[in-house]
Parts: structure tokens; sequence; C-alpha cells
């Protein structure tokens, strides 16, 4: 059987399911088409119930801190499985509202996995329905890499963290990117005892240096041992635990769990993209335009597969935009990719948009200068846990434009977005000086930096 549609979104995450609300609303004929839970890797293997593991490790910190404000507190059990089934209920709530949201748009949902017959029909699995549109939208996101090394498979990567069903009491994380640096945080709070391995000698390569240094200063201050230099060859198990064997044959171990946070690999090879004409780089990138226009007509790609700012509002801004512009009647719509801002819900969370030290210095030469602080915040001025604050504004020209800011304490997750919206709009620091402060906040002193330095060209 075959049925027509105006735009076939393959993909139920985020971005899939966004796009596919959108333009039902505006009176388009619409089906969606995914195989595993809706909500994709955001709402089951992602951002939701990361931060939900996140929330537990700052609750514990929390209880730590709370004698110096005073409180007895008694000794506690932290019981991994408890929260574990509370998490698991709470996103299978978020599966069934994306249902009830995309029923109620009147948005066919074909459960199945989708590949291309040609540029206008997919089928849906091996012997199922296929499915003709006017438009094509591909959104099925990512999967965490696994090392092509022996052992590999003794370890799980992030998806098959949120499976564990007790809490291993020596964690090795492998990587040193977002994933990486949260997980290894958050499993520390929690009483894990955890190593972090490293190729290169600092967290977060492409954020800003001043972040970098700070977090790494935290989670070494935290009890996470980090090990610089090392590029892991295979894993080996014994009696003890596991072992990893870097490619100078040193071993570290024994741990109870290995979990790999190399990165992720866009999963467009399923979709037979050579049958509708559709070119894949080596990674399984699809490129798009600034419109998320593929270069066959009528197909469309939107979040992780696209190579580029993988974070779930971007994947939902950008199809939302792309309804807009296909349905909506809004020629010319499509997403700004500048000045996007993200947080790293690292113990403590770092919030961060706009150009990093070296970015500004490489795309305006001379022309950068940078304010920056750092201090105790109130909330731990008198704990016997010491954590420190550091703030970083770029700015750039004679008016001195903020095009970077950056913070890593207590509370920059919920502080960020504010000062996003002032980046965004080219605000200056003129007029961050000129806005009061709100008194006594962290927050305050992004709007109280008086001395500025020449920027350096970091690495």
């Amino acid at each position: 059987m075959t049925r027509h549609f105006d735009l076939v979104c393959i993909g139920g995450g985020s971005g899939g399911v966004a796009t596919a609300n959108r333009a039902a609303s505006y009176g388009a004929k619409v089906a969606l088409i995914e195989g595993a839970r809706l909500g994709g890797t955001c709402v089951n293997v992602g951002c939701v119930p990361k931060k939900i593991m996140w929330t537990a490790g700052q609750m514990a910190h929390t209880i730590e801190d709370a004698a110096s404000y005073g409180f007895s507190v008694p000794p506690y059990d932290f019981r991994w499985g408890r929260l574990k089934a509370a998490r698991d209920a709470y996103v299978a709530n978020l599966n069934g509202a994306y249902a009830r949201s995309l029923l109620g748009n009147k948005v066919e949902i074909v459960r199945g996995y989708a590949r291309f017959v040609d540029a206008r029909t997919v089928a849906v699995d091996v012997d199922g329905d296929r499915i003709t549109a006017d438009h094509i939208l591909l959104a099925v996101g990512g999967a965490p890499r696994l090392p092509d090394i022996p052992g590999a498979m003794l370890g799980i990567t992030s998806d098959g963290y949120f499976d564990l069903e007790t809490q291993p009491d020596r964690l090795a994380v492998v990587g040193g990117g977002y994933i990486a640096v949260e997980v290894a945080g958050l499993m520390r709070a929690l009483g894990s005892d955890v190593t972090q391995l490293l190729r290169r000698d600092h967290v977060l390569h492409d954020f800003d240096p001043m972040l970098r240094s700070t977090l790494q200063e935290h989670m070494k201050g935290d009890g996470i041992r980090q090990v610089t230099g090392f590029r892991p060859a295979r894993v080996e198990r014994d009696d003890a635990g596991l072992w990893l064997i870097g490619d100078d044959s040193s071993r570290r171990g024994p741990f109870d769990c290995v979990l790999w946070a190399i990165g992720r690999k866009p999963v467009t090879a399923a979709l037979a993209p050579d049958a509708a004409g559709l070119a894949i780089d080596d990674d399984g990138v699809i490129r798009v335009d600034r419109f998320q226009d593929t270069l066959v007509p009528g197909i469309h790609a939107i979040g992780d597969v696209t190579g580029h700012h993988e974070l779930t509002p971007v994947a939902i801004a950008a199809g939302r935009r792309l309804a807009d512009r296909l349905f909506g009647g809004m020629e010319g719509r499509h997403l700004d990719y500048e000045n996007i801002a993200t947080v790293v819900f690292s113990h403590p969370p770092i919030g961060t948009v706009g150009l990093t030290e070296p970015q500004a210095v490489a795309r305006h030469g001379a022309d950068v200068k940078v304010y920056e602080t750092r201090f105790t915040p109130m909330s731990h001025g008198f704990t016997q846990r010491t954590i420190k604050t550091a703030m970083k504004l770029v700015v750039t020209g004679v008016e001195e434009r903020v095009v970077g800011c950056h913070v890593i304490g207590p509370g920059a997750d919920e502080m960020l977005q504010g000062f996003a919206v002032a980046v965004k709009m080219g605000a200056t620091k003129r007029q961050f000086d000129d806005t009061v402060a709100i008194h006594p906040t962290a927050s305050e002193e992004m709007v109280t930096m008086k001395t500025a330095r020449n920027a350096r060209r970091e690495e």
C-alpha cells in the first residue's frame, strides 16, 4: 500500500516531532516515522535523564554543604535503583506526551524504520508500507561511537549508562567532551570512584580556555583522577575487573565499568541515501544549506545529521523554521546559527554563548579585549567544599560589542539565558555596565567587571 503526504518526518526525536507538529498546525498532511521510543536521544538517553542524574549529584553536594549552614545531617543511604525507577517512569510519561501531541495535531505516527526507495518514496521496514511525500525531513539523529579496539564491547556508551541497574563503584570515563565531563562529575558526586582518561591535556577542547581550566580544577578537587595523553588500545577483563590498556602498554584499572564518551555519529547509512541520490560524507553527515535543504530538491535535514550544533533546541528551532517556510508562507525563514548558547551540566555547570577568546582573535585580530573575574560565590563563602565562579566577556571594536560570554560556577546554567539574549542583540560592554546589578548574586559580577586586557590566541 502506498500513501502520500505533504511532509514525512523520518525520526521521532525532538526535532522531528517539533517539525511535524508545526507543519500540521498549518494544515499540512504529515506522517512521522519512528521505530523506537518517541523523543529521541534527548528524552530517552540524553538531556532529560541526564539532568535528573545531575540534579541528584547536586543534592548530594548540598547535603555535604549543609553542615556549614548549621544543619546536623544524619548518615544517608542513596539508592540507585529507586532513582532509576523514578527517572524511567518520568521518561515514559514524556514518551506518551509526545505521542499525544502528535495525534492531537493529526500527525500520523508510523511505527518502523524508513529507507529510501527514490527521492520521493520511502519504505517502512523490509515489507512495510511505501510512503510518498512532497517533502521528506531527515531527523534521525546520531548514536555513540565505539572505538575499534579489542574488548571495546566490554564497555558501555552513554546509551548503556541509563540501563545500569546498579551503581558502579569504580568507573572509567574515556573522553573529554560534554558527556564525559557530565557523567564523570555526577557519578563522583553520587559516590563512585571516577577516573577520566583523556587524549589531550584538557577537557572540552572547543570551549574557552578559562572554562576548561576552571572545570578541570574543580573536577580534580572533587577527587576525579584525570589521566592525560591516554589512547586506549584494548580492554581486558580478569577477576579484579576491567582494565584499559593504552597504546603505550600502560594499564589502568581495575574498573567495574568503562564508559566510552568519544563522540557520536549520524545514523544515516540505514536510510539507503543512495537510492534518493543523496550524498553523505564519511562520518554519515548530510550537508545542508542555511534553509536545511539538501542537494536533492524536497529532501531536508535537521539536527545531529547535519554535523554541527548538536543540541536539542537547535534541531527544534531549525525544524520549526523549516515548517514555517514550507507550509506557513514565511518565505526566507531559516535559523540563524550565530550566537547559540549552550550549557554543560558539569559540577559546577558551565554556560557559554558566542566566540571563545581564541576564536575572537582569529576572526577580529588584535581588536579584541577581555574582561574577566574569578571569585567565591556567597553560597560557598564559608562551606568546607570550596567552589569558585569564573566569568569572561570577550569584546571587540571601539564600541566594545560583546561577542562572547562565558561563565562557570553555581547557577551558571540558569544565569546564561538572559545574557544570551543580550549577546544575540549585539549588546556592548557599556550597556552591560549601565545595567544595575542585582545584589547579592553571582550574576551581578557580569555587569560590574572593570579591568580589561588584550586577548590572547590560546590553544
